[in-house]
């Protein structure tokens, strides 16, 4: 079980989110293998690699800069892609086997989900996007499409806060919505 306890408007300047893809052809058994994925970027160092990159620069991304994310892309008409990696100062040299998306300054629609780290399982994940959603729609805080009409989200583990569990075994994970793109 979660609950938000927290929500509130970020702004952010232009970042690149350096990461690796993910699409149906990851699906096993119709679901994606987010877990097992996640397992593979911690076993293989891929976010050591990333955060290399960026201590080469000086510019600090964004508060709470350094969390890994999980992006969600959806557009209408294309496959869903779920990407993991992380935000980095936008100038910042993308490692080879990498792919990256550019983000314009934006502002974000960020919730503070509390809850046993168990809930993260893929299906209480899209329910958790969805009730994020709906309560930042309720503070005036709607989700945006780019100027190629794709949606993007995130689940953000900021370290501590998403690592290690309160004296209840709970933890706290950032959901986030891009609220307002600028061209």
């Amino acid at each position: 079980m979660f609950e938000i306890i927290k929500v509130y408007r970020q702004s952010v300047d232009s970042l690149k989110f350096i990461g690796k893809k993910y699409d149906n052809a990851d699906r096993t058994n119709g679901a994606f293998g987010v877990k097992a994925k996640w397992s593979e970027w911690f076993e293989n160092k891929w976010f050591e690699t990333i955060e290399k990159q960026i201590s080469k620069n000086p510019d600090v991304p964004c508060e709470d800069g350094g969390a890994y994310i999980g992006l969600l892309r959806n557009k209408s008409g294309e496959p869903f892609q779920y990407w993991i990696g992380m935000f980095a100062p936008e100038n910042t040299e993308i490692p080879e086997d990498y792919d990256y998306i550019d983000f314009p300054k934006n502002e974000l629609g960020v919730c503070w989900v509390y809850g046993n780290e168990k809930y993260a399982s893929m299906n209480e994940s899209l329910d958790i996007f969805d009730q994020c959603k709906d309560r930042l729609e309720k503070e005036g805080m709607y989700h945006a499409h780019d100027k190629d009409n794709i949606c993007y989200a995130f689940e953000r583990y900021v370290r501590p806060r998403s690592k290690i569990p309160d004296e209840k075994g709970n933890i706290i994970l950032d959901i986030c919505f891009f609220i307002n793109f600028r061209y």
